[in-house]
C-alpha cells in the first residue's frame, strides 16, 4: 500500500479587481473601509457646501426647504455612519493585527462580510434621493411623531431606516471580530496591560458597539413597524410614547459620540509620545480613563432631553453624570501634555494635527460641560450653539485625530512618505477653517438662531455669510490632502520599516515589519520583551 501523502491543494488566488472583491486580508479590507469613507466624506462635504450656500443670504431660496431638510439629514448620516466610523474601522482593521503581532483578524471571512454589507446600505442612502418624496428629512435622530407617518419622507425614509439597520449589523459583526482578535491572538508576552493604547481604545469601542448598536437597530425596527404595519410603539393615538424613542435613540446616540472619538484618542496616544521622544505618560491611567469613558458614556444620554419633560430629579442626575465624564477625558489630555513636557518635540504633520486636536477638542469639551448645565441647555437647546459644540467635538476631535493618524501610518500602509510641505498646508487650512466655521455658531446660538432652518432673520446675516466663506478653507484643505495621498502613493519618498524612527519610544510591532507589510505580516511572530521594573 502506498504511503505517499497527498498535498493539500493551494488556495485559489486572484489578481486585479477580483482580488479586491474576494479578499479576506485584513490590510486590504482596511483599505476598502478607508476608500469607502473617503468617498462618503467628500459626498457629505458636498452636501454641507450646498447647505452653507443656501444660508449665505437670508433671502436666498436656492434649495427648497423640503430638499434642504433632506440635505441636513443625509449630511449628518453620511458623515457619522459612512465616513468617520468606517474610517476608524479601516485603521483598526489594518493596524490591530500588526500591533498585537497577529497574522490576520480572528474571522477573516466575517471581516469581509462586515465591510461588504455596507455597500447595499450606502446604495439605499444614495437611491433614497430619487424615490417619490425624496430622501429622509427628519434629522439624523428621526424623532416621532413626524417620522412615524408614511408621508414623512415617503419610502426614502424607509430606505434610510433599513440602511441604518444594515450599518448596525456591519458594526456589531466587526466589533465581535475585533474583540476576539484582541483577546485570542496577541503575541507571546503581550498581557492586556501591555497592549498598545490604540488597541485598548478599540477594545473599549468594540464593547460599546456591541451594547449600543443592537439598541439602535431595535429602535429602528419599531419605527419601521409604526410606519409600515400600523403598530403603535411611538404613536400616542395607539398608546405609544414618542419619549420612548428619544430614550432608546439617545441610549445609542451619546455613546456613539465616544465610539467616534475613542479610536482617535488611541491614535493620539501613539503619535504624541513618538514625536516628543518619550514614552506615554501614565499608561495605566490612560487605560483606566478609556474604560471609565466607556462606562460613563451610558449614563448621560438624557442630557439631550432636558427640554422633553423629564423630571427634575432625572435632570440633576444626568447633569452630574455629564460633568463627571469630563474627568477621564481630562486625564487623557493631561497625559498627552505631560508626555510632551520636557521632550524634544518634532513638529511633523501628524504632531501638528494632534496639537490642533487637543486645542479644538478641549474647547468642544468645555462647551459640552456648559450644555450639561440644565438652565443653560434649556436656553440654547436646538440652536446653533449645539451645532457648533458638536462639530468642535466631531471635526475638531475625531477628524483631526484621524488625519493625524493617517499621516502617521500612511508610510506603513503605502511604503511611501506623504509630502510634509503639503501636510503642513493641509493642517493650517483645516485648523483655520474649523474655527472660522464653527466658532461663530456658538454666538448665533446664544442670540437665538435655531438649527435646521432653510432661512433666518436678517440680523443673523453677517455671521452666516462669514461662516459660509470659511467653508472654502476646509474645502481647499481637503483637496490638498486628497492630492497628497494620491500622488505620494506612487511618487512619494520610499519609507523605511520604522518610517518615523519611533520604535525606541513605543516597542510597536507594526514598525518592526516592512513598509508596506507582507501578506503574512511577520516572518516570525514577534514576542514582547521582558517587563522593566524600577
Amino acid at each position: 500500500m502506498s504511503t505517499e501523502v497527498l498535498a493539500a491543494p493551494a488556495p485559489k488566488t486572484y489578481s486585479g479587481l477580483l482580488d479586491w472583491l474576494t479578499t479576506t486580508d485584513h490590510k486590504k479590507i482596511g483599505l476598502l473601509y478607508l476608500g469607502f469613507a473617503f468617498i462618503n466624506i467628500w459626498l457629505g462635504g458636498a452636501l454641507a457646501g450646498l447647505i452653507r450656500l443656501n444660508l449665505f443670504n437670508p433671502g436666498w431660496h436656492i434649495i427648497a426647504p423640503n430638499v434642504y431638510n433632506q440635505l441636513i439629514t443625509m449630511h449628518a448620516t453620511l458623515m457619522i455612519f459612512m465616513a468617520v466610523m468606517p474610517a476608524f474601522a479601516g485603521m483598526g482593521n489594518y493596524l490591530i493585527p500588526l500591533m498585537i503581532g497577529a497574522r490576520d483578524m480572528a474571522f477573516p471571512k466575517l471581516n469581509a462580510f462586515s465591510f461588504w454589507i455596507m455597500i447595499p446600505a450606502a446604495l439605499m442612502m444614495y437611491v433614497s434621493f430619487f424615490v417619490p418624496g425624496g430622501a429622509s428629512r427628519g434629522g439624523w435622530w428621526q424623532y416621532p411623531p413626524l417620522s412615524t407617518f408614511q408621508f414623512m419622507g415617503g419610502h426614502g425614509e424607509d430606505l434610510w431606516i433599513l440602511a441604518v439597520i444594515l450599518l448596525g449589523i456591519s458594526s456589531v459583526t466587526g466589533a465581535i471580530n475585533i474583540l476576539v482578535t484582541i483577546f485570542d491572538m496577541r503575541a507571546p508576552g503581550m498581557k492586556l496591560m501591555r497592549m498598545p493604547l490604540f488597541v485598548w481604545s478599540w477594545l473599549v469601542t468594540a464593547t460599546m458597539l456591541i451594547v449600543a448598536l443592537p439598541v439602535l437597530s431595535g429602535t429602528m425596527i419599531m419605527l419601521l413597524a409604526d410606519r409600515l404595519f400600523g403598530t403603535g410603539f411611538y404613536r400616542p393615538a395607539l398608546g405609544g410614547d414618542p419619549l420612548l424613542y428619544e430614550h432608546l435613540f439617545w441610549f445609542f446616540g451619546h455613546p456613539e459620540v465616544y465610539i467616534m472619538i475613542l479610536p482617535g484618542f488611541g491614535m493620539m496616544s501613539h503619535i504624541v509620545p513618538s514625536f516628543a521622544g518619550k514614552k506615554v505618560f501614565g499608561y495605566k491611567g490612560m487605560v483606566y480613563a478609556l474604560c471609565a469613558i466607556g462606562l460613563l458614556g451610558y449614563t448621560v444620554w438624557a442630557h439631550h432631553m432636558f427640554t422633553s419633560g423629564i423630571t427634575p430629579a432625572a435632570q440633576i442626575y444626568f447633569s452630574i453624570c455629564s460633568m463627571l465624564i469630563a474627568i477621564p477625558t481630562g486625564v487623557k489630555i493631561y497625559s498627552w501634555l505631560a508626555s510632551m513636557w520636557g521632550g524634544a518635540i518634532r513638529f511633523t504633520t501628524p504632531m501638528l494635527f494632534c496639537l490642533g486636536m487637543i486645542a479644538l477638542f478641549t474647547f468642544g469639551g468645555l462647551t459640552g460641560v456648559m450644555l450639561a448645565i440644565v438652565p443653560f441647555d434649556i436656553v440654547v437647546h436646538n440652536t446653533y450653539f449645539v451645532v457648533g459644540h458638536f462639530h468642535y467635538v466631531l471635526v475638531g476631535g475625531s477628524v483631526m485625530a484621524l488625519l493625524g493618524g493617517m499621516h502617521f501610518w500612511y508610510p506603513k500602509i503605502s511604503g511611501r512618505m506623504l509630502s510634509e510641505k503639503l501636510g503642513h498646508w493641509t493642517f493650517w487650512l483645516i485648523f483655520i477653517g474649523i474655527n472660522w466655521v464653527f466658532l461663530p455658531m456658538h454666538w448665533l446660538g446664544i442670540e437665538g438662531m435655531v438649527r435646521r432652518i432653510a432661512t433666518y432673520r436678517p440680523q443673523f446675516a453677517f455671521w452666516n455669510q462669514f461662516i459660509s466663506l470659511g467653508f472654502f478653507f476646509m474645502l481647499f484643505g481637503g483637496l490638498l490632502f486628497t492630492w497628497n495621498v494620491i500622488v505620494s502613493w506612487k511618487k512619494g519618498q520610499p519609507a523605511q520599516a520604522d518610517a518615523w524612527q519611533v520604535n525606541d519610544t513605543q516597542q510597536a510591532f507594526e514598525w518592526m515589519t516592512s513598509s508596506p507589510p507582507p501578506v503574512h505580516n511577520f516572518d516570525e511572530i514577534p514576542a514582547m520583551p521582558a517587563e522593566e521594573h524600577a
